[in-house]
């Protein structure tokens, strides 16, 4: 393996093993000396590597650069979604990154409990968005006003709802493990387009579209 050039990289190539170790023992420094040790690397280098801003060793840290690297994952899959509707690439993009946590369904659960503390939601709510943004730019969306915003408020909080199921899910179909987590995905992407779709209308030219006030005249005065 190539030796990391800057902190960055380190922090990249460590992520994976910190993430297996946590797993038992946390996003703790424990985890990040054993995934040090796995990669040859001084464990006094790699926990400056994930200090935080009181210079402490940061476990919002850890979890970032496992999402960088889930991330990096997700990006393997961006040349076969030519072609395919929205609906399928946002599935494609979402399970693309389930697969990358896969096997570190505990570790998983521990970041998403460390996420939710008081003092993370503001990060937790910036890489939400970023994970979220990332997929829509994926699937093609280009949109510059505020469908932007609300198009990955909607996605990333779908995203976090489906890690939230994923991660204790133990189902299994005739297709594979995570049956639950396929299927509630399945449904909450349906109702994205489904909330485009209806947004589309009423968006529509003023010629194009009922008018909601001549709406609500025959709804309150009906023809006879």
């Amino acid at each position: 393996m190539e030796e990391p050039r800057t902190l960055e990289e380190l922090r990249r190539q460590l992520a994976p093993a910190i993430a297996a170790a946590a797993a038992f023992d946390g996003w703790s420094a424990k985890a990040v000396d054993e995934a040090a040790q796995l990669a040859g690397v001084d464990p006094e280098l790699a926990r400056f590597a994930f200090r935080g801003e009181s210079s402490h060793l940061s476990q919002m840290a850890m979890i970032e650069a496992w999402i960088d690297h889930v991330d990096a994952e997700m990006l393997r899959t961006a040349a076969s979604l030519a072609g395919l509707p929205i609906r399928e690439r946002i599935r494609r993009l979402v399970m693309a990154r389930l697969d990358a946590v896969a096997g570190r369904e505990e570790a998983l659960s521990r970041a998403l409990a460390v996420m939710a503390l008081p003092r993370n939601v503001l990060a937790a709510t910036r890489l939400g968005w970023r994970s979220a943004d990332a997929m829509w730019r994926l699937a093609g969306d280009t949109a510059t006003d505020y469908n932007h915003y609300t198009k990955r408020a909607i996605l990333g909080t779908i995203y976090a709802a489906t890690l939230k199921v994923f991660a204790s899910d133990t189902s299994e179909d005739a297709v594979g493990p995570k049956a639950e987590t396929r299927a509630f995905l399945d449904r909450r992407i349906e109702g994205i387009i489904r909330f485009e779709k209806t947004k589309a209308q009423f968006l529509r030219p003023t010629e194009e579209r009922i008018s909601l006030v001549r709406l609500m005249g025959r709804l309150r005065y009906p023809a006879r």
